[in-house]
Formats: structure tokens, C-alpha cells, sequence
């Protein structure tokens, strides 16, 4: 195990009920990016509830998710898992060599509209293991308006009490080594009228609105924000803007600019945090050692579908050690030069629970989920197996594709609901009957 550092791309976004823009290339970063981001993380509000039939893939309700696998599947990366409760939608992304260390995945929901009844307000969460390091994304849409601070500090409180899980080392949002909480918060800004509050962001002089900020007032009083970091606020506020102009409110409800839309992370007691924008770091001991960065932190004025504007940040996660022995090792030949070739070969770790409902699945380089495959073929457990190091299954003429590409083998283990293992591409090449492999895990 060696020290690792991953790229997590954050991104809040109010969408209004809107449908998505044909081209969210520039809100992704895919325009700019080095390819060095390991994981999207994407967590949408109030998007609409009606189901179109015209979408592409069956296994999802919504065009948002489709259109953010569309950008994102052909830079290699996989959706890991998502959580939709009605109209908040949480989205998961990750490098596909990165499937076999992500594990423990797990879900939930909590409800706080109506006193607990209705989702439209709430927290969607998810949290998994990160070779080895555990972290829990949030993604929350508080109650509105500038009297309900409190209520949203309560909601939030709430959802923290609520939001349990199956693994026994963080059961809790909280107990997580690092927690990322984002979404369309609500805190508006306090006693400053609405021409005082845009004199200040047409001079750019944002740093005399942040001492009204109701989430940056409440850090110094509620213990439950205690350890949550944010990195200034350097854009003008998010909220709220007249749909396809980049112009406060001009209805006759006149709404008071606000940053409604935020991304705070934290890192588990006596650990270490490190914000490199404000080139300030906190120490309060050290326990797993993991580090957090955040390098920008910053909204997207281009989009004008909805009345918030979407707000992104990137941050590196330090861990003091990578847990990367994957549970699954693949194997292939280098070359395939006839169709009973087609063999893949396997290894489990001592400790892998495997299942009979196990499978392998064929990709095609630029899937999408682990549903997304050409083919697959169950990795059935045999009584022998537990006497064998090394495991096998046989891909048929009749199960394999007819055309020539690049492609990816992965194994899906049923008990853990995840891709375990997975081999880096290799190429059909069905006109001259050769398989190249190159091989990762």
C-alpha cells in the first residue's frame, strides 16, 4: 500500500425543473480538464419529476442522468451509483480502473418537506470505501426563505440523525474519514438590503457579504457545523436570477441575492485539513492522516435554464496509505487467434464472498453503469472451486460481438452490488481473428 492522492470533481446545481442543456462540456470541466479527476460527483435539485419516454437507456427515469453519461462516458468514466428522491438527484462518477476499490457502496434518503412526509425537501446521500478511506457525499435542499435559518439548521440536523448505514466502522454521515456536503442549502443574507447587496457584487466587493452569510453565522454557534470547512466565497451569489439572463430577480417578488447553492467538506476529528486557496491549514492532531485540498471553487454564470446558477469545486483527497489489492484478478490471453480462445481466467482474494449469481461482463470501452455490457457470462461457483487457485469461464461464438473494438472485462460480484475486478482494454480485431489484451488488474 503506497500514499494516494484522487481528484473529486464536485458539482451542486437548483436545475429548476429544466430539461438539460445540450452541452454541459464547460460545467463539467471536460473542455479544460488534464484527465486527472478520478471522480464526479454530481447532486441536482428540483429536477422534473415527469418521466420521458423517449430516453435511451431503460434504467434510468430522467434526462439528467443520461445526459451527464453521455458527456462523461467517453473519457473513461462509469456511473458508480445514484439516489434519486423525487425531484433531488445524487450522481456518482468514477475512472473505470477505479471500480474495484470502491466498495461498500450504500444509499439513503431522508424526507424533511411537510414535517417529514414529502421529498421534495431532504438529503440523498452516498458513501463508499476509497481504497480503503471512507467517504460519504451529501447532497441536501434545505427549506427556503430568509426567516427559516433555524428550520434549516434542524432539517439539517435531521438528516445527519436519520441517515444510518450497514458498515460498521462509520454507521453515521459523520463518522466518515471525509464528508462532502453540498446542494441547494438556502442560507440567504442577512439585514442588508437588496441596493446595499448588489452595490456589492457590481464592485466585486463580495468579503462585505459574507458576515451576513446565515451559513457563515452559523458556524460560530451551532455545534453541529463544528469541523465543516467551505472555501471563500470569490463568486457572486448563485440566487436568484431571472431564467436565460445572467439578471437578479426583476419580478415583482424582488428576491435578495443569495449563495443558496454550496459545497463544504469535512474531515473526522484529529485529522488534517488543508484548503490551498486560502493557504490556510488546520490541524487538530492526526488519526488516518488524510489530507483535503480544494483547488477552485466557483459558479458557472454561462447557464441560464434555471433561476440558480450551477457551482463546482475540485479538491484532492491525501490518504496516508492505498488499499489497492483488488478482490478480483482477470486474466486473457494476448492473443485470441480462434473463437474457443475466448477464455478469461480468474483469482479471488481468500476473503472475496463470492456467489453463484456472479457474473463477467464484456464492455465495450465508454460504458456507461455495470448494466451497460455487450455480454456477459455467469462466474458460477463450483464445489471444486474451493480447491482450485485459479478459475475460469468461456465466452461463446454466440455471445460475442460481430464487430471490431475496444473493450473491457469486468467481474460483478452480486453480494457487494459492484464491479470487483476489471482488465484494462483490449481490442477485437474479428477480421483477422485476433484478441489484443493489455492488462491492468
Amino acid at each position: 500500500m503506497s500514499r494516494s492522492a484522487n481528484r473529486v470533481h464536485i458539482i451542486t446545481w437548483n436545475v429548476g425543473s429544466a430539461m438539460p442543456p445540450d452541452d454541459i462540456t464547460s460545467l463539467l470541466g471536460l473542455n479544460v480538464g488534464d484527465g486527472n479527476t478520478d471522480m464526479y460527483i454530481i447532486g441536482l435539485q428540483e429536477v422534473n419529476s415527469m418521466i420521458n419516454k423517449r430516453l435511451k437507456d431503460v434504467l434510468f427515469t430522467d434526462q439528467w442522468s443520461e445526459v451527464c453519461m453521455d458527456a462523461l462516458s467517453p473519457f473513461g468514466y462509469v456511473l458508480v451509483t445514484s439516489q434519486r428522491m423525487q425531484g433531488m438527484l445524487l450522481l456518482v462518477f468514477s475512472k473505470y480502473f477505479h471500480l474495484p476499490f470502491l466498495r461498500g457502496i450504500q444509499t439513503q434518503t431522508t424526507r424533511t418537506g411537510l414535517g417529514g412526509i414529502w421529498g421534495n425537501k431532504g438529503g440523498v446521500s452516498a458513501r463508499m470505501d476509497v481504497f480503503g478511506h471512507s467517504i460519504c457525499f451529501l447532497n441536501c435542499h434545505l427549506p427556503a426563505h430568509m426567516e427559516n435559518s433555524d428550520q434549516r439548521m434542524e432539517d439539517f440536523e435531521s438528516i445527519l440523525q436519520q441517515q444510518q448505514f450497514e458498515v460498521q466502522a462509520a454507521t453515521g454521515v459523520l463518522d466518515h474519514d471525509v464528508v462532502f456536503w453540498f446542494g441547494d442549502l438556502n442560507f440567504r443574507i442577512e439585514d442588508l438590503d437588496m441596493q446595499v447587496v448588489k452595490a456589492a457584487i457590481d464592485s466585486n466587493k463580495l468579503a462585505t457579504l459574507w458576515e451576513k452569510d446565515q451559513l457563515n453565522m452559523a458556524k460560530d454557534s451551532e455545534a453541529v457545523l463544528e469541523g465543516f470547512h467551505e472555501g471563500p466565497l470569490k463568486f457572486p451569489p448563485t440566487y436568484k436570477f431571472d431564467v436565460g439572463t445572467d439578471t437578479y430577480d426583476t419580478s415583482g417578488k424582488k428576491r435578495k441575492p443569495a449563495w443558496t447553492d454550496r459545497i463544504l467538506w469535512r474531515l473526522r476529528p484529529m485529522a488534517q485539513v488543508s484548503n490551498s486557496m486560502s493557504k490556510r491549514s488546520s490541524f487538530s492532531g492526526l488519526t488516518s492522516g488524510t489530507c483535503v485540498s480544494q483547488h477552485f471553487y466557483r459558479s458557472h454564470m454561462e447557464y441560464t435554464i434555471s433561476d440558480h446558477k450551477p457551482v463546482s469545486s475540485i479538491f484532492t483527497l491525501q490518504f496516508p496509505y492505498k488499499a489497492d489489492m483488488a478482490l478480483v484478478t482477470l486474466f486473457v490471453e494476448d492473443e485470441w487467434r480462434e473463437i474457443s480462445d475466448a477464455v478469461a481466467k480468474f483469482k479471488v482474494a481468500p476473503n472475496f464472498p463470492r456467489s453463484s449469481w456472479d457474473w463477467i461482463g464484456l464492455y465495450k470501452v465508454g460504458f456507461k453503469h455495470h448494466k451497460d455490457y455487450v455480454t456477459y457470462v455467469w462466474a458460477k461457483q463450483e464445489e471444486s472451486d474451493f480447491l482450485r487457485q485459479e478459475h475460469q469461464v468461456i465466452f461463446t461464438e454466440e455471445e460475442l460481438p460481430k464487430d471490431s473494438g475496444d473493450f473491457i472485462l469486468g467481474y460483478y460480484s452480486n453480494n457487494m452490488s459492484s464491479i470487483v475486478g476489471v482488465t484494462e482494454f483490449y481490442r477485437l480485431l474479428f477480421h483477422v481473428m485476433i484478441y489484443r489484451v493489455k492488462l491492468k488488474y
